[in-house]
């Protein structure tokens, strides 16, 4: 016997009531989920248990009553004929054995066959055939009444507009789910950026909000998809026995299904694909957020029928919540490899994802000030799989005035040298590359490179050796008798002295070597083999470099302001200055020579480059072409010269072909240029 619900009880039902409503006017109509699923889970749970235990608190406005949120005003409403229920929800083993054997025990059988399938996140919509063409479709709205998108869904190329068949039933009503993949969700919200408009929370939110658009043109333009998972109604043609029977008959029919359902037996069949399917589901191109269990007898639904807003016979199994809500009372910069600053939010503990979370990446600055994050804020973070753990919402309608606002530091937070952004790129660096502790060990590894100074033999896990023991900080501890010398070498695991030796041999040969080498060994941001070629030829000696201001920089053709600005803010750290001295003292040496005559051996020539070339990126053989004179243009037409194609080259290529352009390899332009050198000279 229930009791009677007293004041507080009374308060938290009214609260969560209207709390529910308020999310779910936001989730369903307006398609901008303001908590995790895990949450919203979380409060209706609660409800439900007070409603359970005070019959008296049920009201008829109630969450618990009805399926979604009503139907937008903006879209004519459809009555649903079989209403469109939800499902009961399942997040432990226990009650997906309780679902069973409630099953059995109602059926009075000992033992149920189920049609397992993976739980969709994206909007449900019923598609309606009158004699097999397709005539209506509509949103489930609050479970009864739905919106009419008909026009909009007649754009899904994944939705038969007539079913494959000669003699169509003269009814069909079919289920399912409209979604958008994890790559095309992607692709949308650059696109959305790049247009300057409002980006996606996720793909649900996107998917409902591309297909409650009131204009079908722009629902055309979204990558949206449709997958069937349930036969309703069906009148001229005989119904299948089962639930897997009946969607085998709807993708003959053309509708598109999920590879991932199965047929199994029993809890311990239930359970074992709930168990197959949460390994696999990040593998997945489509985000699901569990596995739906259905009895797969049709009669059998039928004796089991509906309880208030769910079937008996079917139960969703969800799985461990990837989004929560928790604070942020701090935020740290973590510096890479490649000097770039990333902020860290510092997290109150909390269990997402499977783990316990901490810590979760704010990306970039433009990111933290773009959502609005602040230190103190209550955040909604995200952790899938084996993704790091991100900050993807803020709730500043929780905010007391306490939060402050993050700012990037000035200052390198490992080395103390100074942070540069370039203007096109989101993240921030440190310009300490040579002396920065965070970039040792990738800094080394590009110094002894092949095509920097070309030191044979010392590569990657030797490298993380000799840092790790703390014998080599920067590169010029490479050339110091005391911190690298044959005997050390020697001690070292599967070194020996024979290989010792030779290594201490390739130091020794490197001493000797090319500005142009040297210059691409310092590991200057955006000064790559080609840029460091062609400012050794301009300056002749890396004291000019050095000291060569801005002006003199972008004057060079082929060097933007950019890439001038990152050799600028290199020789401007004296950090970087104090290793190249260094390294001058202890042998490393080159030939200098007065600024070379600027190259006209390409003049007149203009080029297209198209495809991966093998040893220069895009950037730097345009540098290269401009650096000799020549021209480089972003299309093919009859004034092109030449086309420089590599791998996996596209339709420059062929529009080269069918125009009668020269098309050549990076080798063969090496040689032209070597070839109308000499000419010129």
């Amino acid at each position: 016997m229930t009791s009677h619900a007293p004041p507080e009880a009374v308060e938290r039902a009214r609260w969560l009531r209207e709390e529910i409503a308020r999310l779910d006017y936001a989730y369903y109509v307006l398609a901008e989920p303001l908590v995790p699923d895990a949450e919203y889970d979380r409060l209706f749970r609660e409800l439900v248990a007070l409603e359970t235990r005070y019959p008296e608190l049920v009201t008829p406005d109630s969450p618990t009553q009805r399926v979604g949120g009503k139907p937008a005003p903006e879209f004519a409403e459809v009555r649903h004929e079989v209403p469109m229920l939800s499902l009961t929800n399942a997040y432990t083993d226990e009650e997906v054995l309780a679902f069973d054997r409630r099953c059995r025990e109602l059926l009075g059988i000992e033992r149920i066959r189920y049609a397992c399938e993976p739980k969709f996140d994206g909007l449900a919509v019923s598609l309606i055939y009158r004699d097999g063409l397709f005539s209506l479709g509509a949103t489930r709205g609050d479970g009864f009444t739905g919106e009419d998108v008909t026009a909009n869904l007649r754009t899904l190329r994944s939705i038969p507009l007539r079913l494959r068949l000669d003699s169509p039933p003269t009814l069909l009503e079919v289920r399912g789910e409209v979604i958008m993949t994890r790559e095309d969700f992607k692709r949308l919200n650059e696109a959305q950026l790049e247009a300057g408009e409002k980006t996606f929370v996720n793909p649900r939110n996107a998917a409902a909000g591309s297909l409650r658009q009131l204009d079908p043109r722009v629902t055309a333009k979204r990558p949206l998809r449709f997958f069937a998972y349930q036969l309703v109604r069906l009148e001229g043609h005989p119904w299948p026995e089962t639930h897997s029977k009946a969607l085998a008959l709807l993708q003959r029919w053309g509708f598109p299904l999920s590879d991932a359902r199965e047929v199994t037996e029993g809890a311990e069949g239930l359970l074992a694909y709930y168990r197959r399917m949460e390994a696999d589901r990040d593998r997945l191109p489509f985000d699901i957020d569990g596995v739906v269990y259905k009895v797969d007898d049709l009669s059998a639904q039928q004796r089991l029928g509906t309880i208030a807003r769910a079937p008996r016979w079917a139960i969703a199994h969800k799985f461990p919540p990837q989004e929560e809500i928790t604070r942020l009372v701090g935020i740290e910069v973590q510096v890479g490899r490649t000097g770039a600053l990333t902020p860290v939010a510092r997290l109150e503990p909390v269990f997402v994802g499977g783990v316990t979370v901490t810590n979760a990446t704010l990306h970039n600055e433009d990111y933290i000030r773009d959502k609005d994050i602040r230190i103190g804020d209550w955040v909604v973070v995200r952790r899938a799989g084996e993704v790091i753990p991100e900050v993807v919402k803020v709730l500043p309608e929780r905010r007391d005035g306490s939060e402050r606002p993050f700012v990037m530091p000035e200052h390198c937070p490992v080395c103390g040298s100074a942070v540069a952004r370039d203007p096109d790129e989101a993240a921030a660096y440190c310009t300490g590359g040579m002396y920065c502790p965070a970039q040792r060990k990738r800094a080394l590894e590009h110094f002894a490179s092949r095509l920097a100074m070309d030191i044979e033999g010392l590569g990657e896990k030797l490298i993380e050796q000799l840092v790790d023991l703390g014998w080599v900080e920067t590169p010029a501890d490479l050339y110091d008798p005391d911190k690298i010398n044959a005997d050390r070498l020697a001690s070292l695991p599967r070194m020996g002295e024979k290989s010792a030796a030779k290594l201490m041999a390739a130091i020794e040969r490197s001493k000797k070597t090319t500005l142009a080498r040297f210059i691409y060994a310092l590991g200057i941001r955006h000064v790559g083999e080609a840029t460091a070629k062609l400012l050794a030829g301009h300056f002749g000696s890396l004291d000019a470099l050095m000291n060569a201001g801005l002006d003199e920089l972008t004057a060079i053709e082929g060097i933007g302001p950019v890439v001038a600005q990152s050799i600028r803010d290199f020789f401007d750290e004296p950090h970087n200055r104090q290793v190249i001295e260094r390294l001058r003292r202890l042998g490393v040496h080159w030939e200098e020579s007065v600024p070379a005559k600027k190259s006209r051996a390409l003049a007149g020539l203009t080029f297209v480059l198209t495809g991966t070339l093998p040893r220069l990126t895009r950037e730097e053989a345009k540098a290269l072409i401009e650096a000799h004179g020549g021209k480089v243009s972003a299309s093919v037409s009859k004034k092109t010269d030449y086309v420089v194609a590599g791998s996996e080259a596209g339709s420059k290529l062929q529009r080269a072909l069918e125009l009668g352009v020269p098309v050549i390899d990076e080798d063969t332009l090496e040689r032209l240029i070597a070839e109308r050198s000499t000419t010129q000279g």
